[in-house]
């Protein structure tokens, strides 16, 4: 299950669930409690959500939001205006699906997207639908929101993450799960 969660139940947030032969299913939410019960009707093996899960121990970044900023990896310190209330409500809904007995884990997907190769929803979202369907994800919409494709990208992450294709960035106050870097990638 990938999740672009939204820095206030008051925006779209994307849901996708995707399955092992990439079949992907997408819908937009708005409250933590949605969320919560898809993932609970649904089961998914892991929740790939893309907000800051943790706030930094100093300064305004975290060590991994570090690490992927010497690699290029341009993203907002988690503790900057709205990203504060991203984090806040990410790290939150954390706790409740953890307690529930769901693995979580930190993805984000403009970065992921810069390492497998693609373009961000900013170089225009047909472009990502389209860079996403040549990735062989099946059934995205055809009008799929920005916030729908960031969680399919997400939900990937998340079957990266459990086929063991990923790395984890990973510092004293936080982890993010990357892909590796792939050869169509290096072109």
């Amino acid at each position: 299950m990938g999740v672009d969660l939204a820095g206030s139940s008051a925006r779209p947030t994307g849901i996708c669930f995707i399955d092992e032969e990439l079949i992907a299913e997408t819908s937009i939410v708005y409250e933590d409690r949605e969320i919560l019960d898809l993932a609970l009707s649904r089961k998914p093996d892991v929740i790939a959500i893309d907000a800051p899960l943790s706030l930094p121990k100093a300064g305004r970044f975290r060590e991994c939001d570090r690490k992927l900023l010497r690699r290029g990896i341009k993203l907002f310190p988690p503790t900057l205006g709205p990203m504060r209330k991203l984090t806040l409500r990410g790290i939150a809904l954390k706790e409740i699906l953890e307690k529930r007995g769901f693995t979580v884990i930190e993805v984000f997907p403009g970065g992921a997207q810069d390492i497998l190769g693609i373009p961000r929803k900013s170089k225009g979202v047909s472009r990502l639908a389209e860079s996403l369907r040549a990735l062989g994800i099946k059934n995205i919409p055809p009008r799929a929101s920005p916030d729908e494709l960031d969680a399919v990208t997400a939900a990937y992450v998340g079957i990266l993450y459990l086929a063991g294709e990923v790395e984890i960035v990973s510092g004293r106050d936080g982890e993010i799960v990357m892909p590796r870097k792939t050869k169509e990638a290096d072109r």
